[in-house]
């Protein structure tokens, strides 16, 4: 691994040394000229008591305004004009690039980039600033200066002279002269002849920038003056700010222009640059190339062959070095890459083994005692399920398939086995609570786990699957509702109905409060979930969604809200949290509706399809005195009122909108073993409202444990 890293510094190193001798000529070049540039021509800065603080908010407003700025006029040819924040921080600013300066675009681009930098540097805490460099104005201020032209005095421009540059020296400015290639004397003998010509041609351009959509113009003229003057032609250049109407643009230039006679008496070319406005002239020999500014002001490309031959040389070396780098480039990312699947795999391998190990390890510490569910292989589960036929499938849920068996390894014990979704986390999650969870558990009505099965390595492909004893009369709800035919079904008689509330009230007393360990929290409590054995005695089953938590279990902490719509808390629903009160009100709800042999949603009768909660269908006949006419109409009237009426009750006390005025397990199944009285409940049902926490604080599904409580108000 060592080797590999020298050989790559060696090669970078090599590719370095290869550039760097054209880079530093550039660089030298490009330093030189870039401060050149970024030295301001003219420049105001505001001062006293107005100026901000460092760090104020007008202060972070200009800061983002002038990083933003000069993306914005790059994209807008040079020029962009835009505002920051709101009163009384609000910046307003402006950049544009002067056209006649940019024989390409990296001067502009260059003054964009380096102008606002600079003029914070120039002008630090000022309120107001505005600056004329080489290629580009920059202004900014705490008051609108849009649309324009403002000051024209002395103090609002720079003026440039031309003079010819020496035989061998680098062109570039300085504060008062502009060197260029042209052999013309710096001066012209016939002044008036001069400032005739130079007027009527700014005039010209004056009236034709004013009007043109990107406010400039640029155009040329014949220009005589004296025999060595002869076959000249003077050329002009004229540009405005773009957001200055005609009137403001024309306003700048023409005070501009009545100065040049006084500035620049006698120059053969000359430029007034300020901050609205720009306007420049020379005269030079038609022999000379002269390149028309293009109406839309695309950055001109006239370049000199030098450096047209220089650029092209650059050119060459980069596509060079970009090369070798984009090689070595190549080969890093590919080793990069590698090593990122092996990582990736190796996570991956790591996670199987933890997730094997999160549904072995608590099973094997059970199977360590001399009691707890058996490990099954999966030829075992599929010969007692006939290889899982389709004829001993006796139904399925949302996270896996129910099929009848028989262990003939255990004196021809029939079960119930349950293919859990290897597929599904939530899945993975319901078999290790199964199997955690209700293996410490002894109740005669709570559904027996036998075994368990996770071939991770065998035949089953990972299966996952829980056997149980086969309760022979199914679950609650075909007794109920018999199903799809629910006209046509059998009706469970009174007291069997009475036994099974009775049971599954015993069975949440234990999960609650007899636990020998943890309160354990059913939180999907249903018919459904309710199991008969073949003497019709109640089973509490299906603990996926179970829960152990701290203490008591009551308010002082929850788990994560997980069930069935019609069964869950309201409060459990708003605020994303479960506690023994959630399972209290899911056993109201279960109550009522074996009692009324109708499902969580009752029909309204209305005709409009509407449907009210069985609970508030049934607290409307409480209300009316007349609660005994909530039950079920098939019983025909045979059950006993007392018990009938502290069903109903019981029912309705669970399913209280109030957590707090709800029952505790013991109490509920006091009431209904006739040992205490039944409480006095409101003739009309209460309406709660929540105010659930933040949507951070939990989700729906069966989340993990977390703690909260909720502000609650009863309004009745």
């Amino acid at each position: 691994m060592a080797a590999r890293h020298l050989l790559l510094l060696a090669i970078v190193g090599s590719l370095i040394s290869l550039c760097a001798s054209e880079v530093v000529d550039a660089s030298a070049d490009a330093d030189d000229g870039g401060d050149q540039m970024m030295r301001p021509l003219k420049m105001s800065c505001s001062t006293g008591a107005s100026n901000y603080t460092a760090g104020s908010q007008y202060h972070k407003n200009l800061d983002q305004l002038l990083a933003a700025i000069p993306m914005a006029a790059a994209d807008n040819r040079g020029f962009s004009n835009t505002t920051f924040g709101t009163a009384p921080d609000e910046v307003f600013g402006l950049v544009m690039c002067y056209a006649e300066v940019n024989q390409d675009a990296d001067q502009c681009r260059m003054c964009l980039a380096g102008a606002p930098a600079r003029i914070m540097q120039l002008c630090p805490g000022s309120r107001t600033a505005r600056a004329v460099f080489d290629a580009c104005v920059v202004l900014y201020s705490d008051a609108s200066f849009f649309s324009v032209a403002g000051d024209l005095t002395a103090t609002s421009f720079h003026v440039q002279a031309y003079r010819p540059r020496p035989p061998r020296a680098r062109g570039g400015w300085t504060t008062t002269y502009r060197e260029f290639s042209l052999s013309e004397p710096p001066f012209v003998v016939d002044a008036a002849a001069m400032n005739r010509t130079r007027s009527d041609l700014i005039t010209s351009l004056t009236v034709t920038a004013a009007r043109a959509p990107l406010r400039l113009a640029s155009d040329h003229t014949p220009f005589g003056g004296t025999p060595s003057m002869l076959a000249r032609s003077m050329r002009g250049f004229v540009q405005c700010r773009r957001d200055l109407p005609a009137s403001e643009c024309t306003r700048c230039l023409s005070s501009y222009s009545a100065r040049l006679p006084q500035l620049l008496p006698n120059n053969s070319g000359g430029a007034i640059k300020g901050y609205s406005c720009l306007l420049t002239y020379n005269i030079y020999s038609p022999e000379v190339p002269w390149l028309k500014l293009p109406s839309d002001w695309e950055f001109r490309e006239a370049l000199e062959e030098e450096a047209r031959v220089k650029r092209k040389r650059h050119r060459r070396i980069v596509a060079a070095v970009a090369g070798s780098v984009c090689a070595v480039v190549l080969v890093i990312c590919l080793s990069l890459l590698a090593r990122y699947f092996l990582h990736r795999w190796k996570l991956w391998r790591a996670a199987a083994a933890a997730k094997k190990s999160e549904v072995e390890q608590p099973v094997e510490e059970l199977n360590k005692g001399a009691t707890g569910p058996r490990r099954f292989s999966y030829g075992e589960l599929s010969a007692a399920t006939g290889d899982f036929s389709g004829d001993n499938k006796l139904g399925e849920g949302g996270f896996g398939s129910v099929y009848r068996g028989v262990l003939t390894n255990m004196n021809d014990l029939p079960v119930a086995v349950k293919k859990v979704s290897k597929s599904s986390r939530q899945g993975w999650k319901e078999f290790v609570s199964e199997i955690s969870i209700i293996s410490r558990l002894r109740h005669r009505n709570l559904v027996q786990l036998i075994g368990w099965c996770h071939d991770g390595n065998g035949g089953g492909g990972g299966e996952l699957l829980l056997v149980y004893q086969l309760m022979p009369n199914g679950s609650l709800d075909s007794h109920i509702y018999g199903g799809s035919t629910e006209e046509n079904a059998v009706v469970l008689p009174w007291p069997a109905r009475y036994d099974v509330v009775l049971g599954v009230g015993a069975a949440l007393v234990y999960l609650h409060e007899e636990t020998t360990e943890q309160c354990v929290l059913h939180r999907d409590i249903k018919p459904s979930n309710v199991m008969l054995d073949a003497t019709f005695n109640a089973k509490l089953g299906d603990f996926g969604l179970a829960r152990l938590v701290v203490g008591d279990g009551r308010r002082s902490c929850t788990t994560g809200a997980a069930g069935t719509l019609g069964y869950m808390d309201p409060e459990c629903v708003s605020a994303f949290t479960a506690s023994v009160e959630s399972d209290v009100y899911s056993f109201g709800v279960l109550l009522l509706e074996i009692a009324c042999g109708r499902r969580p949603a009752v029909p309204t009768g209305d005709g409009g399809g509407g449907v009210v909660h069985l609970a508030q269908w049934v607290w409307e006949w409480h209300g009316r005195g007349a609660i005994l006419e909530a039950a079920d109409a098939r019983l025909e009237g045979e059950f006993d009122g007392q018990e009938m009426e502290r069903v109903l009750g019981v029912g309705l006390w669970c399913a209280h909108p109030d957590r707090a005025l709800r029952p505790s397990m013991r109490q509920a199944v006091g009431v209904l073993r006739c040992e205490a009285p039944l409480p006095d409940l409101p003739a009309r049902m209460p309406v709660a409202t929540y105010t659930a926490p933040p949507a951070s604080a939990g989700s729906t599904g069966s989340g993990g444990d977390i703690c909260s409580s909720c502000s609650i108000t009863i309004e009745t």
